[in-house]
């Protein structure tokens, strides 16, 4: 995987998840890969809703990261997500905006496609989700380092199309997810969820 950091997450368990993190903050030689950890640690923090410990964190980030684009990049991708997720999807937005303009100019394409899938759920209208879907399908297409995140921006464009009740579009949709996640045939979890996804909207389709 493209994020040498990612390995060391697991979403259904983030007590586990941070005392990998912590592992790592001491075995990093630098000071922007520290910052890079920092950020990671900070989102632990802001999936407990503990944005003050969270907004700490990044503040203590960014005093490490130096010219490192990929600290810059996360510092900012962090603060966008624990601006969203305490209800300010407005603050929110700029910064990752800003995060995939910096992370796309370094090379850092996961970043990059990370920050076009955080675009596409932060803004308020489905033109411009739709605009940012295809902006960051674009990338995955591209860049083999974004190619992961093609299924999550089809998937979520999807669920907005299905809870408005247009089914078609959302199986469409759906169904080309499932098709970008089959791509990675080691995320098994990844597929399964997809063709969940892909059954229930057929289901509300009242097909089999």
């Amino acid at each position: 995987m493209a994020d040498r950091l990612r390995p060391l997450w697991d979403f259904d368990e983030l007590g586990a998840t941070e005392q990998r993190l912590l592992a790592q903050l001491e075995q990093e030689e630098s000071d922007a890969g520290r910052a890079e950890v920092l950020t990671q640690i900070a989102r632990v923090r802001g999936l407990r809703d503990d944005f003050e410990e969270c907004a700490r964190k990044l503040d203590e980030a960014e005093t490490l990261a130096g010219s490192s684009a990929a600290a810059r990049v996360r510092i900012e991708l962090e603060r966008g997500r624990m601006h969203r997720s305490s209800g300010d999807s407005e603050t929110a937005l700029p910064l990752f905006e800003s995060a995939f303009a910096r992370a796309s100019e370094a090379g850092e394409y996961y970043l990059a496609g990370d920050a076009a899938h955080m675009c596409a759920l932060a803004v308020t209208s489905r033109e411009a989700m739709e605009e940012w879907t295809q902006r960051g399908l674009e990338l995955a297409e591209r860049e083999s380092d974004a190619a992961y995140w093609g299924g999550p921006l089809l998937n979520n464009l999807a669920w907005s199309y299905h809870d408005s009740g247009e089914y078609e579009r959302a199986l469409e949709l759906f169904e080309r997810a499932l098709e970008m996640r089959q791509r990675d045939p080691d995320n098994q979890v990844a597929i399964t969820h997809a063709r969940e996804a892909v059954a229930t909207t057929l289901e509300a389709l009242g097909r089999s």
